[in-house]
């Protein structure tokens, strides 16, 4: 039998690289030969969650079918967002917190999905149900996932089912949760020495909305305004990812993690799409989303809805 590979989606976050860390361990446990890989390098934030609690990263891979024919997706199913070689392989786990969208198998799958906001959430409760220990570190990595997906609990996104699995978790691996998370976050707002193609890559999927095809972005930030400064830049690069990959737009997040706003930089052809779906005026490319932090819940919701309908 073929080894399971667990990966989570492209341009990995904190929750995607440590939910196929703990499902891949999870599955050790259980008696099925695992290992967790990735689709790109940690950011600094998952980098600083690596580094916090001595645990190596997960190798990088394009692609996964000379390797095995058995995968698991975690915290992704939309094949766009996966592995480049998705469609040659067997899909036999989704754990996911996000919405289904063309994805389909054409043998049975196990599929878990609930609308918390994590996808590590999913994972303690599905290591209590297993009675399976989860060691020091590995709690300490789901715990990461759940500050950085929740905004240590201000994004919309979080229900008590994400806090009651941080508790415990914080428990495990025996951290002071406020002053680990708040460092954590920071950790990943170092943004002066990125260029501008790799801000807009940093956390960024593309969705199929009806027949358009949308790449929206986030970066997180403690200073908008060193933002702002590079709008010309940022908008040049968003415009030829546009050509190059043929999206029909490119949006880009740009949150602020301590006010909890997005200023929302928008460049194609779906500007009245755009101010539909979130009842406001673009401004010098750029609608500003008071309260908005979440784009799995406040963004691409809303304007799947302004373009379909």
């Amino acid at each position: 039998m073929s080894k399971l590979i667990v990966f989570g989606h492209q341009n990995p976050d904190t929750d995607a690289i440590s939910s196929a860390i703990a499902f891949s361990y999870l599955q050790n446990q259980l008696g099925t030969e695992a290992e967790a890989v990735a689709l790109g390098e940690p950011n600094e934030e998952t980098a600083y969650a690596l580094k916090y609690f001595n645990v190596e990263a997960p190798r990088v891979v394009d692609t996964l079918k000379s390797e095995t024919d058995l995968v698991a997706l975690v915290d992704h199913n939309e094949p766009q967002q996966s592995v480049s070689d998705i469609s040659k392989l067997s899909v036999k786990y989704v754990i996911d917190h996000h919405r289904i969208a063309n994805f389909e198998t054409s043998e049975p799958v196990y599929y878990r999905a609930h609308p918390v906001g994590c996808t590590c959430s999913i994972l303690y409760h599905m290591f209590v149900e297993n009675n399976v220990e989860i060691p020091q570190h590995i709690a300490g990595l789901m715990l990461s996932a759940i500050i950085s997906d929740t905004l240590l609990f201000k994004s919309p996104t979080t229900t008590p089912y994400d806090e009651a699995a941080a508790k415990a978790l914080t428990e495990i691996a025996q951290v002071d949760l406020p002053v680990y998370g708040l460092e954590m976050l920071k950790a990943g707002t170092n943004l002066s020495t990125k260029t501008a193609a790799e801000l807009i890559d940093l956390d960024a999927k593309t969705f199929e909305m009806g027949e358009k095809k949308v790449r929206i972005a986030q970066v997180n930030t403690v200073s908008l305004p060193e933002l702002l400064e590079r709008q010309v830049e940022l908008v040049d690069t968003m415009k030829q990812a546009n050509v190059t990959n043929g999206y029909d737009a490119f949006l880009l997040m740009m949150t602020d993690i301590l006010a909890s706003d997005t200023d929302l930089l928008i460049v194609g052809e779906l500007n009245a799409e755009v101010e539909k779906a979130y009842n406001g005026t673009i401004v010098n490319q750029i609608i500003k989303l008071p309260g908005v932090v979440s784009r799995k819940k406040q963004i691409v919701p809303q304007l799947t809805d302004a373009i379909e309908k």
